[in-house]
């Protein structure tokens, strides 16, 4: 059975190590990133964020952070998948679910950082409807070379 399960304080670890896999395997894990990992609570459940997971057989393959912004703009990030488990949907199917609790939050958009070299993240982004936009010169991440939002619109019924 799979399902997509909120944050609880014992998936902590979860979150943390998901993330430092690929970053360790793609880049390196900048301050910023070791503030969200090791203080996730704090730093995006306290301050008004939700973290997801994505559980399938008793087993975190997958999790994503939203990260509040403002009211209304939170940033979709720390979107991680289980190496082993890489490539077989969870990625879209957490997105989807991030677009839908979105748009039942009657937020206005998203935002996300990424960077270019992640061909396949960036191709899901696209096909969700996620366009790019300028990014700032102090974006919170050095390996961030492209910024991307989708304006949501009205919730749902």
């Amino acid at each position: 059975m799979e399902r997509i399960i909120p944050f609880s304080p014992a998936l902590s670890d979860q979150f943390r190590d998901l993330n430092l896999d690929w970053l360790e395997q793609y880049f390196y894990v900048e301050p910023h990133d070791r503030d969200l990992l090791d203080h996730c609570e704090e730093v995006i459940i306290n301050k008004g964020g939700y973290i997801f997971f994505y559980e399938e057989d008793g087993l975190i393959s997958g999790t994503f952070a939203l990260i509040k912004i403002s009211d209304d703009i939170f940033e979709l990030g720390k979107m991680a998948v289980r190496k082993t488990m890489r490539g077989k949907g969870i990625g879209q199917k957490m997105l989807q679910f991030c677009l839908n609790f979105s748009q039942q939050e009657g937020w206005e958009k998203l935002i996300l950082y990424s960077n270019t070299s992640l061909e396949n993240s960036i191709h899901i982004y696209k096909k969700h409807g996620f366009l790019e936009v300028p990014i700032e010169a102090n974006n919170p991440y050095a390996r961030g070379n492209i910024k991307m939002e989708k304006v949501l619109g009205k919730p749902k019924l």
